[in-house]
């Protein structure tokens, strides 16, 4: 038994390890890591996850030999594929897009030290943004603010006019302004920051919406059923103050009720983004309990 042990491992070679070896697998790490990150702020997370369902089922197929299930996916593999990426098309425009643009060193290596309090806006940012919404409710001047959240929301920021501005109700209610250029369309928001204004977004389709409502609050729910987005829109008929999220709306909100929900948009959290003295303290503890 040992000679038999002994001779299978002597037939076990090392593979050549070189620098070039080691350059291939940070570039694939690398690049793995960032087509998640990709994914984790697009609309391609949930279709992704309908893939990895059908490739389980395939893998199920596979593994109890369903000839007829692997035949029709044999032959309609090529199809699958053009299918994908026609579905991820403007999801591959916009990474390609993006790929020059984006520092890619500081994302990888963070050094930041201490804790620190991250949340999608700031306090100030949702003091500003229910001051500006019941000033404008007060006049029943119609408005439309988008908050993103983690899916990007490119495509409908190309529609409008860039302005990446901070955040005021002055500004906001000056774009709302009647018979101003930037009136019609939406404000898009990313954290404290106005990314563009006169944007167009996607109407809802849902026929439980009350007939009541205008293409303003459709626009809203619509651009909720196409992203987690935080819709804020002020009614110019009656200057009531909805929100639309994950494709509800939610009507007649007062003060309260509006920093209520923004307060849990907002996702605060403390994060202690010290790894490397994290790792430090980690090895200390193990060390002091070795000895």
């Amino acid at each position: 038994m040992f000679d038999g042990i002994i001779r299978s491992l002597s037939r076990i070679t090392v593979p050549d390890f070189g620098v070039i070896d080691f350059i291939e697998i940070i570039l694939i790490s690398f690049l793995v890591y960032q087509f998640m990150v990709w994914i984790k702020y697009t609309r391609a997370y949930t279709l992704l996850k309908g893939i990895i369902v059908v490739l389980f089922f395939i893998l199920l197929a596979y593994l109890f030999r369903m000839n007829t299930i692997l035949w029709f996916v044999k032959n309609l593999a090529n199809v699958l594929i053009i299918g994908i990426i026609v579905i991820f098309q403007p999801e591959l425009r916009n990474v390609l897009e993006q790929l020059g643009q984006k520092s890619l060193f500081p994302s990888v290596f963070a050094f930041d030290s201490g804790k620190e309090v991250q949340a999608r806006f700031s306090d100030k940012t949702m003091t500003e943004l229910v001051k500006a919404t019941f000033d404008m409710a007060a006049v029943k001047t119609g408005a439309l603010i988008v908050l993103e959240n983690d899916i990007r929301l490119n495509e409908y920021i190309r529609t409008g006019i860039h302005i990446d501005a901070a955040i005021t109700s002055q500004l906001l209610v000056n774009i709302f302004e009647h018979n101003t250029p930037l009136h019609d369309g939406a404000v898009i928001i990313r954290g404290d920051r106005i990314l563009a204004a006169t944007c167009y977004l996607p109407l809802s389709d849902n026929m439980e919406l009350s007939k009541q409502l205008g293409t303003r609050h459709r626009a809203g729910v619509g651009i909720s059923e196409a992203s987690d987005s935080f819709t804020i829109i002020v009614s110019e008929e009656t200057g009531s103050v909805s929100v639309a999220q994950n494709g509800q709306l939610f009507r007649n909100l007062n003060k309260k009720g509006l920093k209520e929900l923004l307060v849990k948009a907002q996702n605060k959290k403390v994060v202690d983004n010290n790894k490397l003295r994290l790792l430090l303290k980690g090895r200390t503890k193990h060390e002091e309990k070795a000895n």
